[in-house]
């Protein structure tokens, strides 16, 4: 990989990690337990910060160390991650992201008016950086004592928790000019010596005694705020000359079992893991693997070797193991994912669009040569691109998720702009839709959210006298319905004024003075453009500009726009898409020549055309059903024939008849979309190329079910 591979690389993982530091930020604030959102915090900064410092983006590094440093002492404990901390860190990753952005355009230069811009920040997070003079430093905590000695010098009371130092002084020790007790008295400035007991276990008969020989060992029950390897370095001069095994207290096993937890994803050696998290020392591991090397490597195991030396114990090994079968698994994960250029994807849907096409032309000829074996190969054929169909569509499905957590952030900046106290609920982020409709939804959903928060949720005040919560809500959620995706902005504030929108309607002209409009035609006034009934102009809204776009917008993706709301309760806007923009399951139907496609997930059942003249419904099983003479229509000339068929179509939980002359069959629809010059034709949503050539119009059946609404409207003019 190339250095410009490499950083766009770098780039893109930056925006995904900014994007999850974030997303944990927010989480955080609502969560009484953080622990988990701030490691994900954590790592999220400690992976930038590494990845910066391979490129030599210094400015990168040194601002986000700062950030690591912060987080450091929240995951230790020392700082709370409050409101305040989580507004500092918020801006840090906007500041993160400032800095990550030109390299976008390969610019791997620092900009000092950018840079310079950050200096607030870092002021902010220094403060909580400041330690006072007389602070101890807080130690990597451990487990339990080993047994026989451990009991001997009270280890067992869980009031006298505190570490254990066995040490056994060599016999030379005092010939090398080292006095075994000037190492307790130096022990002793760094804790307190709780409790000793010498062991006497080496010590010969007096006849054969060497009186410049060490026979003496110690059991020390040692009560400290330092680390382990600090404690070792006290013996660092005799380390060669006795024998030392230090179990920190038994209170610290659990601290350093989610210490093990906590390290990132990148680590899987297990002496590397004990080492990182302090329980054992470089000179324990080493000796451990003198031992392991000296011995047959297969029939024993560093952590067993640790285990029985009694340098560690046995559920911190069993921990480390447990967080180095879980690095192996995210490793063998991420060896299975292949980035791919979004425009190389783009590039294949577009040639199996082309595939399908020509795929029916060659069923198209079958058909006609009347040869079987010819017809049965073109059957195998188009199975075979209907999967490869399936599977290239799938590759651009991505889940919602991603882009309703953006308004996380969007909900907590704005709420606190404005004074508002608003929480945001998603539900059904795991909802998957074409990639193309995720990037073009962003933008109308955007409005739609700071619409509910401005306009939706009332004040603080005027919730309680209401009987409501002070804090408001607004929600987004997904799910898939009749082969579209729906994606609802509800919240519960006052909800739409019925009569002040139609008065405002009727004073703008929309609307003909005393003229009866059903809610739902009521509250889609608010779509026309420039209409607003906002009695203010904030900096969020009220100047008319934005719902029109909305609209605008989501019917370009082929979609429509309902709004459901009562007065006191709240609101909800339902956005409804087709769930790709690409190719669908059709429908064919005739009607004279022409030939138009229906698409398949909407289609309930085809029953046989009868109805009593100049009625526009019929009887089916009972029910009323509400038809549409697609002949009447789109003004197609000619007599229709004589066994019409009605194709009953489901939709937003509706249910139509459309009235047509032939059934023709299904068929993959590659959408194309129609020129600038057809773009105002109604009820059609695009086009597609039947395998003889020919071209063939889809229907938008959104645009149909208000034609079943609008008798007046029904006659088309292209």
């Amino acid at each position: 990989m190339n250095i410009d591979a490499a950083l766009q690389t770098f780039l893109s993982e930056s925006r995904e990690l900014l994007e999850e530091m974030e997303n944990a930020l927010l989480t955080a604030e609502r969560e009484p337990v953080k622990t988990e959102m701030i490691n994900a915090i954590f790592r999220a900064a400690h992976t930038i910060k590494g990845s910066a410092g391979l490129f030599g983006l210094d400015d990168i590094v040194a601002f986000t160390h700062v950030v690591e440093s912060v987080l450091d002492r929240v995951r230790d404990g020392k700082i709370e991650l409050g409101e305040a901390l989580i507004g500092v860190l918020l801006r840090c990753c906007d500041h993160i992201g400032a800095l990550v952005e030109p390299l976008a355009i390969g610019s791997l230069e620092a900009d000092a008016d950018l840079v310079r811009s950050g200096m607030p920040l870092m002021t902010q997070l220094r403060t909580y950086l400041e330690v006072p003079a007389t602070a101890a430093l807080t130690p990597h905590r451990d487990g339990a004592e080993s047994a026989n000695t451990f009991e001997r010098i009270g280890g067992g009371d869980a009031s006298s928790d505190h570490w254990y130092i066995s040490l056994r002084f060599g016999a030379d020790v005092l010939r090398n000019g080292m006095d075994p007790l000037s190492f307790m008295h130096y022990l002793g400035t760094i804790g307190t010596i709780t409790d000793i007991v010498t062991s006497f276990d080496r010590m010969p008969p007096a006849p054969d005694m060497d009186p410049e020989s060490c026979y003496l060992g110690f059991e020390i029950a040692f009560k400290s705020e330092v680390d382990k390897n600090t404690i070792e370095n006290v013996f660092e001069f005799v380390r060669e000359d006795c024998q030392i095994r230090i179990l920190p207290p038994h209170s610290r096993i659990d601290e350093y079992v989610r210490l093990i937890q906590e390290l990132p994803a990148e680590t899987a050696r297990l002496g590397e893991i004990l080492i990182r998290c302090g329980i054992v020392t470089e000179r324990e591991l080493n000796a451990a693997l003198n031992v392991q090397a000296a011995l047959d490597t297969s029939k024993q195991a560093i952590g067993e070797i640790l285990v029985g030396q009694g340098t560690v114990q046995a559920e911190l090994v069993e921990a480390a193991l447990a967080k180095q079968s879980q690095v192996k698994e995210i490793k063998s994960q991420e060896n299975r994912s292949v980035r791919v250029d979004a425009d190389k994807l783009d590039h294949l849907i577009n040639l199996v669009g082309e595939l399908i096409i020509a795929g029916a032309g060659v069923n198209l000829i079958a058909r006609r040569t009347n040869n079987a074996e010819l017809q049965e190969s073109a059957s195998v054929l188009s199975g075979l691109v209907e999967e490869v169909r399936d599977s290239a569509l799938q590759l651009r499905m991505v889940k919602i998720g991603a882009t309703f957590n953006r308004f996380q952030r969007v909900v907590h900046d704005v709420s606190r702009e404005i004074g508002k106290d608003i929480r945001l609920v998603v539900s059904g982020e795991d909802t998957e839709l074409d990639k193309t409709v995720v990037e073009k939804i962003g933008d109308p959903l955007m409005h739609l959210v700071r619409n509910a928060i401005d306009h939706g949720i009332e004040e603080a005040d005027t919730r309680l006298a209401r009987g409501k919560p002070a804090q408001g809500s607004v929600r987004l959620n997904a799910y898939h319905d009749s082969g579209s995706i729906v994606i609802e902005v509800s919240d519960d504030g006052g909800g739409l004024k019925r009569d002040r929108i139609l008065a405002k309607a009727v004073e703008r002209g929309l609307v003909e003075p005393g003229r009866t409009l059903s809610d739902n035609e009521i509250y889609n006034l608010i779509f026309e453009p420039g209409f607003s009934t906002a009695e203010q102009v904030t900096n969020l809204s009220g100047r008319g500009v934005g719902m029109d776009v909305v609209k605008r917008n989501i019917v370009a993706l082929r979609g429509s726009v309902g709004v459901y709301s009562e007065e006191g309760v709240g609101t909800t806007v339902s956005v409804r898409l087709p769930l790709t923009l690409a190719i669908i399951d059709g429908f064919l139907v005739g009607l004279g020549k022409s030939v138009f496609v229906i698409p398949l997930d909407v289609i309930d059942e085809c029953v046989e055309f009868s109805s009593i003249p100049g009625r526009d419904y019929t009887d089916l099983r009972g029910q009323v059903l509400p038809f549409l003479r697609l002949r009447t229509l789109f003004s197609v000339q000619g007599e229709p024939t004589r066994r019409e068929s009605i194709v009953v179509i489901r939709h937003a939980g509706r249910k139509v008849g459309l009235v047509v002359d032939t059934l023709l069959g299904e068929f993959q629809t590659v959408i194309k979309p129609l020129g600038k010059m057809f773009s105002q034709v109604k009820s059609i949503s695009g086009s597609t190329i039947l395998g003889s050539g020919e071209v063939a119009l889809i229907l938008d059946v959104a645009a149909l079910l208000k034609d079943v609404d609008n008798p007046v409207s029904r006659q088309i003019a292209a």
